[in-house]
């Protein structure tokens, strides 16, 4: 019975980090500028990949394959942020432009210069 049920549960977060996964490429088609495109894909990447990495620990029970699963999503959480923050800063530096409809940039408050 709760076998069943963590099957269940399983396969609707695999459906659910699909759904994520799938939205998080449509915005990195259909978004206008690197950075939104980068955004798209951290956030709604990260949430896709942990939710398959927890529907894989629900559905294998097995206790070695749940702590990777459990590691693997601690990993992606504290890595995908700072790479999408430096690779969007040296993007920045490099010359790329935000779209014409971004009212805040930070970076060029700071540095006093466009790229």
């Amino acid at each position: 019975m709760i076998a069943a049920l963590f099957q269940y549960l399983a396969a609707l977060l695999m459906v659910a980090g699909a759904v994520f996964s799938l939205l998080a490429a449509i915005g990195v088609l259909r978004l206008p500028d690197l950075y939104t495109r980068m955004h798209a894909a951290s956030k709604a990447g990260v949430v896709g990949a942990g939710l398959v990495l927890l529907a894989l620990a629900l559905a294998s029970g097995d206790g070695p394959v749940v702590l990777r699963a459990i590691l693997g999503i601690l990993f992606l959480l504290l890595t995908t942020p700072v790479a999408a923050h430096l690779l969007a800063r040296a993007a920045y530096r490099a010359g790329h432009r935000p779209a014409s409809f971004t009212i805040v940039n930070d970076l060029q408050r700071e540095t006093g210069k466009t790229p």
